[in-house]
């Protein structure tokens, strides 16, 4: 354990910062930032084999636990009930994103791994899809940070076009909502878009499109499952060994799905449950690493 803590502690100090300052710049969330300072970090950083081990550990187990937090920050029987009306629109509009991204994978010649981080990350929940296919797919740092940093763009394009695209379409506060919740990556921009509806509109569009995008963050399961029985065929069709279920089944997704159900126990039984937003706070600035 040792070896894991001085690339640990590096990795929480850069977290700090990167936390404080997207909560200051929302649009553009604390991962962006923590991979900004790293970046900015690396070329001053000496006895990079002693930290290695601990980069190592965050960027695939602590990653996987930030995905399971990420399940405290949602209420599994409040998306449900106000998202099932939504539910065709997303399948369809995740269905038609992940097809494109395919075809855009074969024709760009896109590397295998960083096209299915950008393709799920566009098509369901940008950082919070990242963190949960990534570890699944086996992807390395470079990889991750490099579809972090595509989403982003994807983000801030749309926190400042979204409402003035709408406008232009002629959408109601309704429509607003569910175009903004339906085709925004990040739940942060998604909160700005919406947030800038309501400024000027005098609507309240925000909680309407913050429930679809959660809702679309339930595809996480199907999706990392598929993923997991994909990798598994290929490694076994090329080394012609028999995989255990346990070696290739991302149980931290179960322990996603199970967060998400004790929640609305946890309101139940205390009333308002802080640790919810305290817990989606955590699962954004993990996925920064």
């Amino acid at each position: 354990m040792k070896k894991y803590v001085p690339g640990l502690l590096l990795c929480l100090i850069l977290a700090i910062p990167a936390w404080y300052l997207g909560k200051l710049i929302p649009v553009v969330g604390g991962p962006v930032f923590a991979i900004l300072l790293g970046m900015a970090a690396a070329p001053f950083l000496t006895g990079k084999e002693q930290i290695r081990p601990g980069i190592a550990f965050t960027s695939k187990k602590i990653l996987q636990y930030a995905v399971i937090l990420l399940g405290f920050g949602m209420n599994l029987s409040t998306v449900m009930l106000k998202g099932k009306q939504s539910l065709p629109i997303i399948a369809a509009t995740i269905t038609t994103s992940l097809v494109i991204a395919y075809f855009l994978f074969r024709k760009l010649k896109v590397p295998e791994k960083s096209a299915i981080l950008i393709g799920i990350g566009s098509s369901i929940c940008g950082g919070s899809a990242i963190a949960a296919t990534a570890p699944v797919i086996d992807a390395d740092d470079n990889e991750i940070a490099q579809a972090i940093s595509v989403i982003f763009l994807f983000n801030i394009a749309a926190a400042l076009l979204f409402p003035a695209l709408g406008t232009a379409l002629g959408l109601s506060n309704e429509g607003f909502g569910l175009f903004a919740g339906t085709a925004i990556n990040d739940t942060s921009s998604v909160t700005a878009a919406a947030s800038a509806w309501d400024g000027i509109y005098k609507s309240n569009t925000l909680e309407a499109a913050t429930i679809v995008k959660l809702t679309r963050t339930l595809a996480i399961i199907p999706i990392t499952l598929f993923l997991a029985l994909y990798r598994a065929r290929k490694e076994q069709k090329n080394s012609k060994e028999k995989l255990g279920l346990g070696k290739i089944f991302p149980f931290f997704v179960l322990y996603f799905l199970f967060a998400s159900i004790i929640l609305p126990g946890l309101l139940l039984l205390g009333g308002n449950f802080s640790g919810q937003s305290y817990a989606s706070d955590c699962t954004w600035n993990l996925v920064g690493f």
